[in-house]
């Protein structure tokens, strides 16, 4: 029996196998391996292989698969260990496409293992087209729900072999404008860069082991972010001790030199982004590594360290071996009933209630005619969001309560409205469909109006076809076709329920002073009409908070390429917002007291226990939200912060004690200089369903319980 090369032996650890497998390769061979569409090294048994593969709410661009809601409306969910379901469900349909492409013969672009999720940037300006692929604004919230997506996507069998990859993108401070990205250099304090923008990644380096980390467009502090000493070699690498490999974003390296000027040339960009540490590219530049090389930009030992972290990843996927076990995830998981299950559980916790007179829930046996107006009432795309792979269904608002009203009630359906343009038909005059929709509205008992966006206005640079400004808002305004035809439908008299389609806070105040209800839907998925309905008509109490700060106007805010964070989102925001960050209504209503909080010892976590107790007519679930003040540091946050939450289920009349505990973390500040430490002895902890902000207190009408503690 012929002896098993280091590289074939299983028994050795992942890291020792790449390295042999390198060291037979040529340098020709090496330098291939770095390019995002890898060719096969045929004589070593090594098959061709592309990095580039998404998962940000579903295995993506691959054909079918079960879609989830999008990040942002995930991340209303304020549901940790549901994330991590998501993941498992995402990672394990992920392997079954792999494993039935591979015995094709298909090893396409997005039909690999190394998927290019989750986005952690911190969706700091609702202007931000991207922002909805993120988990909002605050840094531990992100956190905590991008280190239990990475756990989930990434789960690893008893041989330690990993289902998925997961990436962390994009590093790091990195939140449009999309038109400035290629050329844009994000300034920002090291108290900020520490505090806001670094935290997520930190998390999902040294808590989740994420895989990957994918630098951005722009330049942070003058650096180009994908050949940045201090944020990949000397953060990722050295204080936070990463062993996983760094890839571009698609096609930033050509930016170094066309963009930044931060280089001369293709060779010299690769030898930037080489030397600091990026692995893969996704793009073109590292075809130009061989002359760079040439050239005397790169070593051989630089191109022999990024392929033995590409490599090592790939055994990590068993991508080489017949013992891994997830090479034998069958076909049959994709869009398989128990994922449509965790997707659907997904879409009913995702979705915000905003506003309600008491008009919600509905009662279908009260109902005779319901009208369903709107650009966003049967659409499909204002369902998915962007990044989104093919749902084998779709339910449409309009489908949904169709197919739950079916007979008894009369359905009237108008689009009222074009999305963006002036008119629907292209030889009508403008507002051409919004009579329509007032004659059904006068015929309706209640109208439920569809608004919103989608992401062909709101959206990654060049993804857009309808552009605002390539991807991004100007202004939190609906598009005036939209607000038109609110204006109209709710001059009816009518009860109107409107329903907003949106990855991002939208100026809300006509619809706030005019609509009976306000249901922010986001982007739900598939078969998020399914969730719609179900919630209008009370089959599911309303839970989601919201994950972003709905701000009033673009007034209230500083400049968007301003990167400081003063004045923004909650934690900083001086004004009034609309409806504030945490926020949600439910159908039932849930008190909490009896706050206990054990004795506080510095440097140490610390446990609080509530009672909270549904006096209410309805089951439901509600989010126990914990923040904290610091009330003696002058490096503190300019509110409050997010310190812990949990989402609780209760049953009607039901009584239980929750118990939530703090990190140490949470009773430190961060430095001029970016280090953390503790600045203070004395603390105000809030426990509550919102934030402790004034607004919150009036929307909701109850205040937090609150506690001042010493260390």
């Amino acid at each position: 029996m012929t002896p098993l090369k280091p590289y074939q032996d299983p028994s050795l650890p992942f890291e020792e196998r790449a390295k042999d497998l390198v060291s037979r390769m040529t340098l020709e061979e090496r330098a291939s391996q770095l390019r995002f569409d890898a060719p096969p090294v045929e004589r070593l048994g090594i098959p061709a292989y592309n990095w580039w593969n998404e998962a940000l709410h579903g295995v993506a661009r691959a054909g079918t698969a079960t879609t989830f809601p999008q990040a942002i409306g995930m991340a209303a969910m304020f549901d940790a260990p549901l994330m991590r379901e998501i993941g498992g469900v995402i990672s394990q349909e992920g392997r079954a496409k792999y494993n039935a492409s591979a015995q094709e013969g298909d090893r396409d672009i997005y039909k690999g293992l190394t998927f290019w999720s989750p986005n952690i940037n911190i969706f700091r300006d609702p202007r931000w087209g991207r922002g909805h692929e993120t988990y909002g604004e605050d840094p531990y919230l992100t956190a905590q729900l991008g280190v239990q997506f990475v756990e989930g996507l990434q789960q690893t069998d008893d041989k330690g072999y990993m289902q998925a990859a997961a990436c962390a993108k994009h590093f790091a401070v990195h939140s449009g404008p999309e038109r400035l990205r290629h050329e844009f250099n994000a300034v920002v304090s090291d108290k900020d860069l520490w505090e806001t923008y670094l935290p997520a990644f930190e998390a999902l380096v040294t808590e989740a082991g994420v895989e990957a980390v994918m630098g951005a467009y722009n330049r942070t502090n003058d650096e180009p972010c994908c050949g940045s000493n201090l944020l990949l070699r000397q953060i990722l690498r050295g204080k936070w001790n990463f062993k996983g490999h760094v890839v571009s974003d698609c096609w930033a390296l050509k930016d170094f030199h066309t963009y930044h000027h931060v280089t001369a040339d293709m060779e010299q960009s690769a030898a930037l982004a080489l030397k600091m540490g990026c692995d893969i590219n996704c793009g073109s530049t590292y075809l130009y590594i061989l002359s760079a090389y040439e050239r005397g930009l790169v070593t051989e030992e630089e191109i022999t360290q990024a392929a033995v972290h590409a490599m090592t990843t790939r055994f990590k996927l068993g991508l080489f071996d017949q013992d891994c076990g997830y090479n034998q995830v069958p076909y049959e998981v994709v869009a398989c009933k128990e994922h449509l299950a965790v997707a659907q559980k997904a879409a009913d916790e995702s979705m915000v209630l905003l506003k309600n007179d008491g008009i919600l829930p509905l009662c279908k046996e009260k109902l005779k005619t319901v009208a369903v107006i709107g650009p966003n009432a049967d659409s499909r795309v204002a369902l998915m969001g962007n990044y989104h792979g093919t749902a084998d269904r779709y339910i449409t608002p309009l489908e949904g309560i169709q197919d739950y009203l079916g007979e008894d009630v009369r359905v009237y359906y108008s689009e009222g409205a074009a999305l963006a343009d002036d008119r629907v038909e292209r030889l009508a005059l403008p507002d051409d469909r919004i009579s329509e929709a007032v004659i059904m509205a006068k015929r309706s008992d209640v109208v439920i109006l569809c608004l919103g966006l989608d992401e062909t206005l709101e959206g990654e640079q060049r993804d857009t076809e309808k552009i605002f400004d390539s991807g991004d808002k100007r202004d939190l305004s609906l598009p005036p076709s939209q607000q038109k035809l609110l204006e109209a439908v709710t001059a009816v008299g009518k009860p109107v329920v409107l329903l907003m389609s949106t990855g991002s806070a939208m100026d809300l105040r006509l619809a706030d002073q005019h609509c009976n209800a306000i249901l922010q839907t986001w982007y739900p998925g598939g078969r998020g009409g399914k969730s719609i309905a179900r919630i209008l008509f009370g089959e599911v109490s309303l839970s989601g908070k919201l994950p972003v700060t709905f701000y009033r106007s673009v007034e209230d805010l500083p400049d968007f390429c301003d990167y400081s964070m003063h004045n923004r989102t909650y934690r900083y925001f001086q004004g009034e917002p609309l409806y504030p960050f945490g926020y949600g209504l439910s159908y039932s209503h849930v008190t909490l007291s009896d706050l206990q909080l054990e004795k506080a010892v510095a440097g140490n976590p610390l446990t609080l226990s509530v009672s909270a107790c549904n006096d209410g007519g309805r089951d439901t679930d509600e989010v126990v939200q914990v923040y904290i003040k610091d009330l003696q540091s002058p490096l503190a946050v300019a509110n409050h912060s997010l310190c812990a939450f949990t989402r609780i289920s209760l049953r009607a009349g039901e009584k239980r004690t929750v118990s939530l505990t703090l990190s140490p973390a949470a009773f430190q500040v961060v430095d001029e200089d970016g280090s953390r430490k503790l600045d203070s002895h004395a603390f105000r902890i809030y426990v509550g369903l919102s934030q402790p902000d004034a607004r919150s207190v009036a929307l909701t009408g109850q205040a937090p319980l609150q506690q001042d503690i010493s260390l």
